[in-house]
């Protein structure tokens, strides 16, 4: 997964179990688009600091996500979506009794999530 899509889920999935004081300065960063000095100056701290909180709040992110799952749990989802829309659209087209057997496999595998 592309590092900043991967970056924005774990920060809509967990940001919030963040301090106030983190999720300032990694949004300054990470969606704001500050660079390290410009976060630093604007928050007072030194650039090492931002960096290290940075990096701190990524591994925070993440480790949440190791024991949660949330986020791998969305992408399936959203993948299993996808594939149901697809059938769908091909079930128009053919009215393909089978189809409709594996969409409600996908439905089924979906709520088991």
């Amino acid at each position: 997964m592309e590092k900043i899509v991967e970056q924005t889920l774990l920060y809509d999935f967990y940001g919030e179990l963040l301090t106030e004081h983190q999720r300032q300065i990694y949004e300054d960063v990470i969606f704001n688009d500050l660079s390290l000095s410009e976060a630093a100056q604007e928050r007072g701290i030194s650039r090492q600091g931002v960096h290290d909180m940075i990096r701190r709040c990524s591994r925070i992110l993440q480790g949440y996500e190791e024991k949660l799952g949330l986020v791998e749990k969305f992408l399936k989802t959203q993948e299993k979506v996808r594939e149901i829309h697809r059938l769908t659209q091909e079930y128009r087209k053919t009215r393909n009794d089978d189809l409709i057997w594996r969409i409600e496999e996908l439905s089924a595998e979906i709520s088991r999530l």
